[in-house]
């Protein structure tokens, strides 16, 4: 069973930002709310987006910290 519990709750107003803006890159429209009607495709185009920006950036401010 998957848990869905949120990690750092704090995040989520900038997940969901982050969601739109990807979306938005890939041409890829987005409503407010319930976005189910979405291809799997285009689902998982965002998701592997943002992951790659989250990492981009994680990359990025640990090497500013060295």
């Amino acid at each position: 069973m998957a848990n869905n519990k949120k990690l750092v709750p704090e995040a989520t107003d900038a997940l969901e930002k982050l969601k739109y803006e990807v979306a938005a890159e890939e041409g890829i429209e987005l409503k407010d709310g319930y976005n189910g009607d979405i291809t799997a495709r285009d689902a998982g185009k965002i998701g592997g987006n943002m992951v790659k920006k989250m990492i981009e950036y994680a990359e990025k401010h640990m090497k500013d910290s060295e």
